[in-house]
């Protein structure tokens, strides 16, 4: 192409040159399209009868008085302690002596026993299923 414009220049034998300019443009545009009338979606709920059985664990407990009826003195006032699976909480009053003192009145001990027990039944349990329905589908432009 630069020999057909120095050609052209030369032949013309002037001082003036034309040169063409082309340009390209790009236009990007967005339309919507109606590719069908819609959805029409159906769930439904079931229940089944599921038979369970499951081990649960509790507890028991089993509480005692001992009585201990011993003085001891206000500094040595006795605390809550624990004897193997037996919580020991101590019971006192306070006793009117020439000095004042406390006496265990008596201890509760509370033995915990861990057990366990079957449940059986029948619970009911739910599904859900879902149909989707596809109105006026045709090809997609």
């Amino acid at each position: 192409m630069a020999t057909d414009i120095a050609e052209s220049y030369a032949e013309s034998g002037g001082d003036t040159l034309t040169v063409p300019l082309h340009r390209e443009e790009l236009r990007v545009e967005t339309r919507v399209v109606d590719t069908g009338r819609g959805v029409r979606i159906h769930k439904t709920v079931s229940e089944h009868p599921r038979h369970i059985d499951e081990t649960l664990l509790y507890d028991e407990l089993d509480v005692r008085h001992v009585i201990v009826d011993k003085i001891v003195p206000l500094s040595a006032a006795p605390a809550t302690r624990q004897e193997g699976d037996t919580l020991i909480v101590p019971v006192v009053e306070e006793v009117l002596v020439t000095e004042r003192r406390l006496r265990i009145k008596e201890e509760v001990h509370i033995t915990r026993t861990r057990r366990t027990r079957t449940q059986t039944g029948t619970v009911m349990l739910r599904e859900e299923d879902v149909v989707v329905e596809r109105f006026d589908e045709g090809p997609h432009k």
